[in-house]
């Protein structure tokens, strides 16, 4: 969370400056007090009003028609983040070169705060050598970089170009703010996501796995400092650093998770891997046609289990238990039989609790007899509580 943060809002000349006012939301939705300075091109696509009304003070939007006479000195001095959404390629070059040519540009060159931008341009002007150059120059610096997407483009072009989504230029904030937190040098990996084990070309064997508590972990664990590993079979949001591994199978997360874990230092088995998957896939669709098809299954690879048989000396090993019943008892019996160091359980029957739900309620049980409840919250209040478990089990002798 950004709970008392002072976030400036930098909004430069693009057909993408309509997203800064989710980003705006979303970062006073998170606490933050959102300083909006607009830039003149700005104010041609989006309302000056707006972001007074949405901001935690009104907008800025000139370096002489401010109430103070230096404005960007003092926004600049008094950010403890600045992010630039979205960043055209005049922003871009100006900010790289130290030109200062408006209050944006002159309250990036007084800040000493962390600096995000998120460029947002059409496909060609994104891959010239100057933006990239540009971008290159900035990354040196120590600016961070949310790098845009791929869609559709102003004037019905598809390509790179797109601004990122809301949801990641505010987790980049949060990353940029939190470097240096008590994850800090330590790999994390993470899995997320419910697998899917083909049966035909069209139907799978699957759970109600949304992934949304694995990328909540993700997103935890990157602000606070660690280098993120993400295994997930879905494609929500992802932090902007995370090294992102996208799969389908139990088979295929297996071998994703065995490629990171030897330099992880914390791996955390949120994914629902299916214990079972069809013996024999059929190369073609099955026909109702021709009858009811006899599925054969076997067992999937217990991936949870063979990261605690081969687990290195001060790795720590997280699991969950998706329980329906008796989950104390479920979950101990999995916590000793998986090797593991804890292990988070939760009644996925309960309300508002469990698979595809935004929020979830969990207890931690820890290899050494203890364990800590979780009353409902969201789901990043939820990683927020697993990773303090494993801080806490990482300092403990």
């Amino acid at each position: 969370m950004l709970e008392g943060r002072r976030i400036v809002l930098g909004v430069s000349g693009g057909i993408a400056a309509y997203k800064a006012i989710e980003v705006c939301r979303r970062l006073v939705d998170r606490g933050a007090h959102v300083v909006p300075v607009l830039t003149r091109g700005a104010i041609r696509f989006v309302g000056e009003a707006t972001f007074s009304a949405l901001a935690s003070e009104r907008a800025h939007t000139s370096l002489f028609h401010d109430d103070d006479p230096i404005p960007h000195t003092r926004i600049g001095q008094s950010a403890d983040a600045v992010v630039v959404a979205p960043a055209t390629a005049r922003v871009i070059g100006s900010y790289a070169a130290g030109i200062s040519n408006d209050l944006l540009t002159a309250t990036l060159l007084a800040t000493e705060a962390p600096v995000i931008v998120a460029p947002a341009m059409h496909t060609e002007m994104w891959e010239h050598p100057a933006v990239q150059d540009n971008l290159a120059t900035l990354s040196r610096r120590g600016v961070h970089v949310v790098p845009p997407e791929e869609g559709r483009l102003a004037g019905g072009d598809v390509g790179k170009g797109r601004l990122a989504s809301p949801e990641t230029i505010v987790a980049a904030v949060e990353v940029a703010l939190f470097e240096g937190h008590d994850l800090a040098g330590l790999h994390v990996l993470i899995t997320a996501g419910g697998t899917r084990e083909p049966i035909d070309p069209v139907r799978y064997v699957g759970n109600r796995s949304s992934g949304k508590q694995g990328h909540a972990l993700a997103a935890e664990a990157a602000q606070r400092g660690a280098k993120v590993t993400l295994v997930t079979t879905v494609g929500l949001p992802t932090p902007p650093a995370a090294d992102v591994v996208r799969v389908e199978t139990a088979g295929e997360m297996e071998q994703a998770v065995q490629a990171a874990e030897t330099s992880a230092d914390v791996v955390v088995m949120a994914a629902a891997v299916a214990d079972f998957r069809p013996a024999h896939v059929a190369e073609r669709k099955l026909k109702k046609q021709a009858g009811v098809p006899e599925i054969v299954l076997e067992p999937t690879p217990d991936i949870l289990a063979g990261l605690g048989a081969r687990k290195r000396p001060g790795q720590t090993i997280v699991g969950f238990a998706a329980e329906t019943d008796e989950v104390r008892e479920n979950a101990a019996a999995k916590l000793a039989a998986k090797g593991a160091d804890l292990i988070v359980a939760n009644d996925v029957t309960a309300p508002g609790a469990g698979f595809e739900h935004d929020t979830n309620h969990v207890v931690i049980l820890n290899a050494d007899g203890t364990e800590h409840e979780v009353p409902l919250a969201d789901k990043r209040a939820i990683a927020r509580a697993v990773f303090d478990a494993v801080i806490q089990r990482r300092n403990t002798p």
